[in-house]
C-alpha cells in the first residue's frame, strides 16, 4: 500500500489498494465542498499514479452519505474576492479547471463513486473521468446561475453534448435530477446501488477489468425530467433567454410554469452566459472550454452578481438578491461579449 500525498488534514484520503489508488474526498460536514489544498492533493496523486505501473487505476469517492461533493468552498471564494483578493480566488479556480483537464485526459481508468449530491466542483472531478457510476441517491446540479455565477468546471464541454438540449436546461435552472435522469441523459455511465460500492470497492483493488468490476446492475426508471424532453427540446432550443421564457409560458404544463418560475430568479448576467456557453460550446474542444471559463471567471469576479449572490443565498440566506442588472433586457450584447473575450497569458489547459 502506497501513499501518494494527501492532505495534511486529510481532508483528501489518498490511499493504494492493489492495483487501484483510491481517493476520497474527506470534510463530510461540509458536503466534502473542495478546497485548494484537496484540488493540489487530487492532482499529486493523479500525477504519481499516472507514471506507477502498479496502479492500473483510479477511484474517486466522498466521505459520509450526503455528499459525494457539492462543489467549491463558495465561502471562502466569497470572502477573498469581496476583500480585492482576486488573484488569491483565481489560483483556485485555474488549479481546479487544471485538474479538471488532467481528468478529462487521464491515462488510466477513472471511476467516480457517486452517492448523494455532486454539484459544482464535484460535477468538476467526476463527469470528465472514464466511468461515473451513481447510487440512488445521487442528485446532480449545476446551480451557479442562482448564486451569479456560471456553470463551469467544464461543463462548457459537457453539458451542450447532452441530447435534446437537457445540457441548457441544466445550466439555465440549475435545477436537481437524481439517478434516473443522470443515468438516462449519459450523465453517468453506470449505475448501482451504494450497497454495491464496497464490492465494486474490493473487484478494483483486485485488478479485475473496471467494466467488470462495475458489474451489471438493474437500471433505474428514468426520471421526471426523461418524461419532458421532447418540452426541454423545444422551448431550450431558442437561441435566446428570452425567447426560452417565452416558449416556457407557452406551454402552460406545470413543469415548463416551475422551469420558467426558476429562471426568473436567476441572475440576469449569468444566464445570458451561460447560455452563451452553451452555444458556443459544441464547437469547442476540452481546453478551449476551459479557457473560455477562465475568461468568465476573471471578469465574474471583478464583478457584482456572485458577490450578491452568494450573500443572499448562502449568508444571509434572505432569498433577495439584488441584481446588476436587474432584467434580462438591461444585459447588453458587449457586456456579455467583453466576459468571453480572450486574455493575455490566460491558461491553455493542455
Amino acid at each position: 500500500m502506497g501513499d501518494a500525498g494527501g492532505t495534511a488534514d486529510n481532508t483528501v484520503l489518498v490511499e493504494r489498494r492493489g492495483a487501484a489508488g483510491f481517493l476520497t474526498l474527506n470534510r463530510p460536514k461540509a458536503l466534502n465542498a473542495l478546497t485548494l489544498e484537496m484540488v493540489r492533493a487530487l492532482r499529486a496523486a493523479l500525477d504519481a499514479w499516472a507514471a506507477d505501473p502498479e496502479v492500473t487505476r483510479v477511484v474517486i469517492q466522498g466521505a459520509g452519505e450526503r455528499a459525494f461533493c457539492a462543489g467549491g468552498d463558495i465561502r471562502r471564494i466569497h470572502e477573498e474576492g469581496s476583500a480585492g483578493r482576486h488573484a488569491e480566488a483565481e489560483t483556485f479556480f485555474r488549479e481546479e479547471y487544471e485538474l479538471n483537464a488532467l481528468i478529462q485526459r487521464y491515462p488510466k481508468p477513472y471511476v467516480a463513486l457517486i452517492d448523494g449530491i455532486v454539484m459544482g466542483g464535484g460535477v468538476g472531478v467526476s463527469l470528465h473521468g472514464s466511468h461515473r457510476v451513481a447510487a440512488e441517491r445521487t442528485a446532480f446540479a449545476m446551480p451557479e446561475t442562482g448564486i451569479g455565477f456560471f456553470p463551469d468546471v467544464g461543463a462548457t464541454y459537457a453539458l451542450p453534448r447532452l441530447p435534446g438540449f437537457v445540457g441548457t436546461y441544466l445550466a439555465l435552472t440549475g435545477e436537481r435530477i437524481g439517478q434516473g435522469d443522470v443515468v438516462a441523459f449519459g450523465l453517468a455511465t453506470h449505475a448501482a446501488p451504494a450497497s454495491a460500492f464496497p464490492a465494486i470497492r474490493d473487484a478494483l483493488a483486485e485488478g479485475r477489468p473496471v467494466e467488470a468490476a462495475i458489474g451489471t446492475h438493474e437500471a433505474p426508471a428514468p426520471g421526471p425530467l426523461h418524461a419532458e424532453r421532447a418540452l426541454v427540446e423545444a422551448c431550450f432550443s431558442a437561441d435566446d433567454v428570452a425567447e426560452v421564457l417565452s416558449r416556457l409560458d407557452a406551454a402552460g404544463s406545470g413543469f415548463a410554469k416551475k422551469a420558467a418560475a426558476t429562471i426568473r430568479t436567476r441572475s440576469p448576467t449569468s444566464l445570458h452566459l451561460a447560455l452563451a456557453q452553451m452555444r458556443r460550446g459544441a464547437a469547442l474542444s476540452f481546453p478551449e472550454a476551459m479557457r473560455l471559463e477562465y475568461r468568465i471567471l476573471c471578469r465574474i469576479l471583478r464583478g457584482h452578481d456572485f458577490y450578491e449572490g452568494v450573500r443572499s443565498v448562502l449568508i444571509d440566506r434572505d432569498g433577495k438578491p439584488d441584481w446588476r442588472p436587474a432584467t434580462l433586457e438591461a444585459v447588453t450584447a458587449e457586456d456579455i461579449e467583453a466576459h468571453l473575450a480572450p486574455m493575455p497569458g490566460e491558461p491553455s489547459f493542455t
